[in-house]
């Protein structure tokens, strides 16, 4: 572990971190023994630097009586293995159609080398993180992606199949329930089976979501490499809610890859009488440093949030 060089600074610097830590005690006490799920990618998880601070501020989390969660992604490093181990692999719709093959790839980088590579950060912190993926303890039981398109010729719609993409059909939070309770830190590869056993990759925001929602998290964070949702000027939105979110979409305010994103925050912050659903789901920007704990300690919060309709 490495120890911070304090050499340099004044008393007006240590009256600055103070104060910081003062502030922060109320936003403490409101999540305290609270859950926060955390998807984990984009830039924010290729940057070397970026990478160790958002260990930091994981193990910060924990430190201070929150549970985080944190579910990743790794769709570059996936690309640069299967270019590697040439083996072939198309998009359809942004969705990597996944074959044995590529399937075999993907389960290999996301629960092999990027999750010890995240767990190994939050050690080095630290902390005490533990790796899985989706196919631990039934985690996420998984079922087929299916998907449609529609020909602009014919305006028939076709079906997509994209091999092995699934989507969670069951949460069962069984041995999350059991690290929230101690020290320990969960790492989740969003790998899930399929009912013969068959594994699925499954999007990590969808997998986040739909684990966020499963455990009645207090708060969803979706890191990504934009500053969050922007008005029709360009101007980020600070928050809005799920009637809000929708009119948007519709009035093309929220387009293009954003959508699937909304939708996933949407989908957590949504109740049923069996699933009270997240509080609320927030579009970070994991570009900035401490993005994470700017959203969690302070008022001013560092991206878009998206509440449920009360």
């Amino acid at each position: 572990m490495t120890t911070l060089d304090t050499s340099n600074l004044t008393e007006q610097d240590y009256l600055t971190r103070a104060v910081t830590l003062s502030e922060a005690l109320p936003y403490m006490q409101r999540y305290a023994g609270e859950t926060v799920v955390v998807k984990y990618g984009g830039h924010a998880m290729g940057d070397p630097e970026l990478a160790k601070l958002f260990a930091k501020d994981i193990v910060l989390l924990k430190q201070v009586g929150i549970n985080p969660v944190v579910v990743h992604g790794g769709g570059p490093q996936i690309g640069k293995m299967l270019s590697r181990l040439a083996v072939e692999s198309e998009f359809v719709d942004g969705l990597r159609v996944t074959d044995q093959a590529t399937v075999d790839v993907v389960e290999m980088v996301l629960s092999g080398s990027i999750n010890k590579e995240i767990v190994g950060n939050i050690n080095a912190a630290g902390g005490f993180a533990v790796g899985l993926s989706g196919k631990d303890g039934h985690l996420i039981e998984a079922r087929k992606l299916h998907r449609t398109k529609k020909d602009p010729d014919s305006n028939i719609e076709k079906v997509l199949d994209l091999g092995f993409v699934g989507e969670p059909a069951v949460i069962t939070p069984h041995i999350l329930d059991s690290f929230l309770e101690s020290d320990i830190i969960p790492v989740i590869a969003p790998i899930g089976a399929g009912p013969n056993g068959e594994t699925y990759n499954i999007n990590a925001d969808t997998a986040a979501g739909a684990i966020a929602a499963a455990i009645d998290a207090k708060r969803l964070l979706m890191l990504t490499d934009i500053a969050g949702v922007l008005d029709k000027n360009g101007k980020l939105i600070q928050e809005m809610n799920a009637t809000e979110a929708r009119a948007m979409i519709e009035d093309g305010t929220i387009s293009g890859g954003m959508i699937p994103k909304i939708e996933t925050c949407l989908e957590a912050v949504e109740s049923t009488l069996e699933n009270p659903g997240v509080n609320a789901a927030v579009i970070l920007d994991g570009r900035v440093p401490h993005a994470v704990l700017l959203e969690i300690f302070t008022e001013h919060g560092a991206g878009t949030m998206i509440r449920k309709v009360q």
